[in-house]
């Protein structure tokens, strides 16, 4: 049951902030709160799978690079565990142009954010993921 206004509606409203530069995500965290979002943070893909497991998300917001479970490692479990948020995945990094994490983001199809960012390309990127849910929410409402 879904009209044009659920249409447009916002689709991400909790995020979780997964990044081992405790300052950087809370600074997220007090950007994305100041937007209305409602954000937690994980400083590295253990802590931020315990999270998921307890917890529902909209979004998550990911670093690459970080201590005990890299960016990647983290979505390849998640996949394992909650599959549906695969989709959900925003991943940060600072390595633009590195080989290895370029044919991770290709082969998951991810939506990429390049440090260092800021508050209006961080908006845009959650836009794009609200727009790539509602595009998938319409292919399968169409197909069924």
């Amino acid at each position: 049951m879904s009209n044009a206004a659920d249409s447009n509606a916002r689709r991400i409203r909790s995020i979780l902030v997964v990044d081992d530069d405790v300052e950087l995500a809370m600074m997220y965290k007090e950007l994305l709160g100041s937007q209305g979002y409602i954000v937690n943070t994980a400083p590295n893909g253990v802590e931020a799978l315990k999270n998921i497991m307890r917890y529902e998300v909209d979004a998550i917001i990911c670093d690459m690079m970080m201590p005990h479970m890299p960016g990647d490692m983290f979505y390849l479990a998640v996949e394992r565990v909650k599959p549906h948020l695969c989709q959900r995945f925003i991943f940060v990094t600072s390595y633009e142009g590195n080989p290895k994490i370029e044919a991770f983001f290709k082969k998951v199809n991810g939506i990429v954010l390049y440090k260092p960012t800021t508050l209006g390309k961080l908006m845009g990127t959650l836009n794009l993921l609200n727009q790539r849910l509602a595009n998938a929410e319409k292919k399968a409402a169409g197909a069924g």
